[in-house]
């Protein structure tokens, strides 16, 4: 027969004055954690005791209530009320709600194991509630602020939470049923669009890669950032004001949110810029060209004029050496400091961008030189205006007339280009170049790379090339020697990889953002540096002494950097019958003779930037050939973990993959030296286009008449072959 279980009789309940409680010495809580002590008295100063004291009653010797209560259960409750009475607040005599156990005959063993299950089976709020109750507290009218000051939290962890709690329903039960981290619920709150929310999580929930950074890339994949240089120029305020929306992220650093509106950005860009162009033509120039970036080599064909620096007044230059002065003192206040305080930094930074200014002083240009020269208005990286002044066209110069003697252009009154026979404002242009490449079919196999994009590689490898060649002038004045010795006492055959004459060689089809890169940036201060040494190039007698004056290794170093600009690394099509073009033989040669130059001044595509992104490589081939490049530049079991991806997320995956491997498409690597292998060649086993191989010698040559994608290598802006004398008769003698 089953014995019956004996009946439970719970522990009665009463109120006992509070000088009647001592606090046990049997409380398992020794370690301070969760709310503080101060903040637990000031929730019982607000909403009363909410749980009541766990007693016992104290005993005698003998066994007798002495009338006095220890608290084993609740001992951080007993120090609060503890803390109001010393406040005075709170009555020693105040009746305190408590339960009380009958256990005067129990041991130590058995309070201690009281304390311990009161806190431990104490269960938490899951914080998907606590984001809900903030949530109902904020509909109820309470504000952040105040919801921040009731619980003692700061105000950003309520906004926090109730973000957090503005997600989508259905993804917040599926973080209740735990298929979701904390970490991904954070991310998704970037974006307020629940059914965008709900079609990320559909598309990443069964993939390897769920981390927060893929939800939060995903979700605003068809923003623009706020350190964008658009963003910037504008202003996030600006474009707020004007009714964008600004996606923020409460739990990452975000740089500033996300731009949602880019039709609303773009419009505002572009209105700014042509305000801006507008308030430059005004000033006199002939014309103006504003767009938020222009490709590398934008102004090719243009002569730059210089104008007069503004002197410093009296009070700058005193202004300058007080500065200096204060420079010096605090760098030998602190010259044995191993770290430099804060505010010794600060200032030495408002120093030096202050001197940075009196170097760079505003340059003014007469009333003539504007009537015939032209501005470039951009957009710096960091958003500000870029004004580049004082370009002459070839129709605008002095010599360039028109059957009746006039000039072929000039200024109208808003300063915008003119010709004779009809006046129009300046052009002003806010579009960004766009790549032209039409999305990589989808495909099993490794299709030839689309051959703007081969085009492009090269032209990045020929800019790196022309950078490390300026940085060598001994390999400079070697190829300088080794190209006129062939011409003195050899043929001068077609397609060398240096001009030495020198003709810049332009790209025909470049990425955009070329004109950011390292190597240019690097190519542009170099230039601009000896541009500022230089006398008048007009004044060629005035030039010729300024160059004997000059010390021998600065010598050497001018001549590498016009060297440089004659370096030809293009893995262009075949086209000999063009003004310009170049055959198979010459393009063979010329990769030959730009890997010699690679090698010989140590070129590392990887130190000069190149990176394979989504926009220079990745989204423009085919998924074979993503699949590929991991396979290379990761390992087999990269590869297999994205080939489930499609095309878009898996360009965006390998990018991450690949970032800091130094992986190279085929068109950047080098040949073989010992070999002789050339570019060429490298092609053809890395299925290039055919027209970028021997194998296209027998066929027709075609131009790249594509309007997106540019035009034809050696054709001029206006699509028209550029033919130099000189030039052609080496096509012949070839």
């Amino acid at each position: 027969m089953a014995k019956a279980l004996s009946p439970i009789t719970l522990a009665s309940a009463r109120d006992i004055p509070f000088d009647k409680l001592v606090l046990s010495q049997s409380n398992v809580r020794r370690i301070k954690a969760g709310v503080l002590v101060e903040e637990l008295a000031a929730s019982i100063a607000r909403r009363g005791l909410i749980q009541s004291l766990h007693v016992r009653p104290v005993l005698d010797e003998d066994g007798a209530e002495t009338g006095l209560f220890e608290v084993p259960a609740g001992g951080r409750r007993f120090q609060a009320l503890e803390l109001l009475v010393k406040q005075k607040r709170l009555a020693k005599t105040a009746p305190v709600p408590c339960i009380v156990s009958d256990t005067g005959g129990e041991s130590d063993v058995l309070v201690a194991e009281l304390s311990l299950a009161e806190n431990i089976e104490r269960a938490p709020l899951h914080p998907l509630d606590q984001f809900r109750a903030f949530q109902t507290l904020r509909e109820t009218g309470m504000t952040e602020e105040a919801i921040a000051a009731a619980f003692f939290v700061d105000a950003k962890v309520v906004k926090q939470r109730l973000r957090l709690a503005s997600v989508s329903p259905a993804l917040l039960e599926v973080y209740a049923e735990d298929a979701m981290t904390l970490e991904q619920l954070m991310a998704f709150t970037v974006s307020d669009d629940h059914a965008r929310q709900e079609q990320v999580w559909q598309a990443i929930k069964d993939s390897w890669s769920k981390e927060p950074y893929t939800i939060r890339r995903l979700l605003t994949e068809t923003t623009v950032r706020a350190s964008d240089r658009r963003a910037l120029f504008v202003g996030v305020s600006a474009y707020e004001a004007a009714g964008g929306i600004v996606l923020r992220d409460l739990f990452e650093t975000d740089d500033g949110g996300w731009l949602q509106d880019v039709a609303l950005l773009d419009r505002m860009v572009a209105e700014k810029l042509k305000c801006e162009a507008e308030a430059i033509a005004a000033a006199g120039w002939a014309w103006v060209e504003a767009a938020v970036s222009f490709p590398y080599g934008h102004d090719r064909g243009l002569r730059q004029i210089a104008g007069s620096t503004i002197d410093l007044t009296e009070e700058e230059r005193a202004a300058r050496e007080a500065l200096r002065d204060e420079y010096d003192l605090l760098e030998a206040e602190h010259a044995e400091a191993e770290e430099l305080p804060e505010e010794v930094d600060r200032r030495l930074g408002e120093i030096e961008a202050a001197l940075e200014a009196y170097e760079h002083r505003p340059v003014v240009f007469s009333p003539e030189q504007m009537a015939r020269a032209g501005v470039f208005v951009s957009i710096g990286a960091d958003g500000r205006l870029m004004v580049d002044r004082g370009h002459v066209r070839p129709d605008d110069e002095d010599g360039q007339r028109t059957e009746d003697g006039e000039a072929g252009r000039l200024p109208d009154a808003t300063g915008g280009v003119t010709p004779r026979d009809a006046r129009e404002p300046a052009a002003i242009t806010t579009g960004e170049p766009g790549t032209g490449e039409e999305s990589a079919e989808e495909t099993d196999t490794l299709k030839p790379l689309p051959e703007s994009l081969v085009v492009e590689l090269t032209a990045y490898r020929t800019l790196a090339l022309r950078d490390a060649l300026a940085a060598h002038p001994h390999v400079a004045l070697t190829a300088l020697l080794h190209r006129l010795v062939l011409d003195c006492f050899g043929s001068r055959g077609c397609g060398a990889a240096l001009e030495a004459f020198v003709r810049t060689v332009y790209f025909p089809v470049q990425a955009p953002g070329l004109a950011d890169s390292l190597p240019a940036q690097q190519i542009a201060a170099r230039h601009a540096a000896w541009q500022a040494d230089l006398p008048d190039a007009e004044d060629e007698d005035r030039l010729w002494s300024w160059l004997e004056s000059l010390d021998e290794p600065s010598r050497i170093s001018l001549l590498a950097h016009c060297v440089s600009f004659g370096v030809n690394a293009l893995l262009e099509r075949p086209n000999p019958y063009s003004g310009t073009g170049v055959s198979q033989q010459g393009l063979e040669r010329r990769l030959r003779e730009a890997n010699r130059l690679a090698r010989a001044t140590g070129l590392d595509l990887v130190e000069a930037g190149w990176r394979p992104t989504v926009e220079s490589y990745l989204g423009r081939v085919t998924k074979p050939r993503i699949l590929a490049a991991v396979r290379e530049g990761v390992g087999e079991a990269a590869a297999q973990r994205i080939d489930h991806l499609k095309k878009p997320d898996m360009a965006r995956e390998a990018e991450r993959l690949l970032a800091e491997t130094g992986w190279l498409p085929e068109p950047l690597r080098l040949g073989d030296a010992d070999s002789g292998t050339t570019g060429v060649e490298v092609a053809r086993s890395a299925c290039l286009p055919a027209i970028l191989t021997s194998e296209a010698d027998g066929a027709e040559p075609e131009a790249i008449d594509d309007p997106a994608r540019g035009v034809p290598s050696g054709a001029g802006e206006d699509g028209t072959a550029r033919v130099e004398e000189d030039h052609s008769q080496g096509m012949a003698a070839e």
